[in-house]
C-alpha cells in the first residue's frame, strides 16, 4: 500500500498520479504498487513540484509497517525517534 500527500503541486502531477492511483480526498493518494512504480512517481512528483511538497508512505516490515520519504516545506515533520516514527507540528505563534 502506498499514500501520497501532495501540498502546493501542479494539477497536472495530480492528474499523473490518477493514473495509477485513487485520490479519496484533495491532494492524498492511495494505491498499490511495485517498489518500481512507487519509486518513479516519487521522482515525477519532485521534478514536478519544486515549490511544493510531497511525503510518500509505504507498508514496510518494521515495528510501525510503514517506511516513508518527504520533500519540500510540509506543515507537519515526520521524525524518527528511537527507532519510531512521529510527527512533529510546527507551532503556529499563539
Amino acid at each position: 500500500m502506498v499514500v501520497m500527500i501532495l501540498e502546493k503541486v501542479p494539477s497536472s502531477l495530480r492528474g499523473d498520479l490518477s493514473r495509477w492511483m485513487i485520490e479519496p480526498k484533495a491532494g492524498i493518494f492511495l494505491g498499490r504498487m511495485t517498489a518500481r512504480v512507487r519509486d518513479e512517481l516519487w521522482a515525477k512528483a519532485i521534478r514536478a513540484a519544486p515549490n511544493g511538497a510531497c511525503v510518500q508512505i509505504w507498508s514496510y516490515p518494521n515495528e510501525q509497517g510503514f517506511e516513508f520519504r518527504t520533500h519540500g516545506d510540509t506543515s507537519r515533520q515526520l521524525i524518527e525517534l528511537d527507532g519510531l516514527y512521529l510527527v512533529c507540528r510546527r507551532n503556529q505563534g499563539r
